[in-house]
């Protein structure tokens, strides 16, 4: 059972941006995947709030919350929950078919390649270069994300907190992810249920 469309930001002429069918869907998730080399967070929030504006800058920051805590990719598990979102199990299935065919083909012609070239310090030397872009998009979009903080109930200072112990718990002390990000996760939650309950 599809879940229903997000609210319309503009109420008075029901105009919110939304995919015209699971092809498109599917065609514009390929290009969302095609263009994530080093990292997708970036292209994903800005081609899907920026550019098409299926989702707010709010929304965007909650739907990868919920991405982030359940098992596999997040921008794979994106995919499917908007895809689900806008045209049920076949949404889903398109979604996740565009995020998954083209990059698949990529890989498979470019782990060739890498296994006839890795041994060439250029190579060696183009990839620790690519490393350095992704570590730049993923905290260009880190920064982007921050926006929608402001409105947070917990507030700008709550929220950093939480963001420097994920920071600290998996960066320094390398605490595994699957254990930090649900500790806190739950934590935010509660305090957030606790600051909003009537």
């Amino acid at each position: 059972m599809p879940m229903p469309s997000p609210p319309s930001e503009d109420a008075a002429t029901g105009a919110r941006p939304r995919p015209r069918s699971p092809s498109d869907l599917f065609f514009s998730f390929s290009i969302l995947a095609l263009q994530g080399f080093g990292g997708v967070l970036a292209v994903v929030q800005r081609e899907l709030v920026e550019k098409k504006q299926w989702l707010s800058n709010e929304e965007f920051v909650e739907e990868w919350a919920v991405a982030q805590i359940m098992p596999g990719p997040n921008v794979v598990n994106l995919s499917v929950m908007l895809g689900e979102r806008y045209f049920g199990w076949r949404g889903a299935v398109a979604a996740l078919s565009g995020m998954l065919a083209f990059p698949t083909l990529i890989v498979l012609a470019l782990a060739t390649l890498y296994g006839h070239y890795a041994q060439h310090p250029q190579v060696a030397g183009a990839l620790r270069g690519m490393a350095a872009v992704a570590a730049g998009l993923i905290a260009a979009a880190a920064f982007k994300l921050a926006g929608p903080l402001k409105k947070h109930p917990l507030g700008r200072t709550v929220c950093a907190l939480l963001a420097a112990a994920c920071f600290a718990l998996v960066g320094w002390l390398h605490l595994p992810l699957g254990w930090v990000v649900p500790g806190l996760g739950l934590l935010a939650c509660a305090l957030t249920w606790r600051k909003i309950a009537p």
